[in-house]
């Protein structure tokens, strides 16, 4: 039985790091590993007491509603979750490094070439990317996000970035809840179909620190200067696509 007070800050220090700009998954493997347990199942409470905190500053994506967003999500992370009890997830884990490293190259120069775009085809950022069109993207992402999970609010927002030109800071609120949406229903289809409930005192302790984390984490994100919080979400992305390669090379 791996130490509970290290699951209880591997929870809380994961929950954070979700709520300002992802990549807590690094932080809670190594105890869910040792505990057995995959880390969503622990995670998705901390990620959606964090929607909960920011529930009145979310706005539709384009001209994308929150519900029909939502809903999507919700679909797509269930299906990857089935895909994932069916299928190994090795072999689509060697393609996650160079996918992360597009992604951040987009939040990195998203909105230089969004408005690039835009005066290349004189549409307006807000109207190039059409509500089906986003509605399709966010359910490949849902889908990779049920099925992997690793990275899905930095690619969410680098489609967001360079189809519609949103700013990063201003869609963190999007990004957590979306995010959210499809951890828990990939999480409730894991539940079901595993074993995650054998170990209820790891499962509790890590959920009960990603949901302090999770709420002390968007509050802290909601007082960050704007340009701050696109800097720290920037380094999580790269920090998380090196540490994905590397992840990888071992591996191989």
């Amino acid at each position: 039985m791996p130490d509970i007070a290290l699951v209880l800050l591997a929870g809380a220090v994961a929950g954070t790091m979700n709520a300002i700009g992802g990549g807590g998954t690094f932080v809670a493997l190594p105890a869910l590993v040792a505990a057995g347990r995959p880390p969503p199942v622990a995670l998705a409470p901390g990620a959606v007491a964090s929607a909960w905190v920011y529930r009145r500053e979310l706005a539709p994506v384009g001209e994308t509603s929150v519900s029909a967003l939502t809903a999507i999500s919700v679909t797509g992370g269930a299906l990857g979750a089935v895909l994932l009890l069916v299928l190994p997830s090795a072999s689509f884990g060697a393609a996650v490094p160079w996918l992360l490293a597009f992604a951040t190259l987009v939040l990195a120069f998203g909105r230089r070439v969004s408005r690039a775009l835009s005066t290349a085809t004189g549409r307006s950022a807000e109207t190039r990317m059409s509500s089906r069109a986003v509605l399709v993207a966010q359910f490949l992402l849902a889908v990779y996000g049920g099925y992997f999970g690793g990275a899905i609010g930095i690619m969410l927002l680098a489609v967001w970035s360079i189809g519609l030109g949103l700013d990063t800071a201003a869609s963190n609120p999007m990004r957590i809840a979306q995010v959210s949406a499809v951890n828990l229903s990939a999480t409730a289809l894991f539940l079901v179909a595993s074993d995650a409930l054998r170990t209820p005192l790891v499962v509790a302790t890590m959920l009960a620190g990603g949901v302090a984390g999770g709420i002390a984490g968007a509050h802290l994100a909601r007082r960050l200067p704007a340009r701050l919080l696109r800097g720290t979400i920037l380094t999580i992305a790269v920090t998380m696509t090196v540490l994905y390669f590397l992840r990888g090379t071992k591996a191989g």
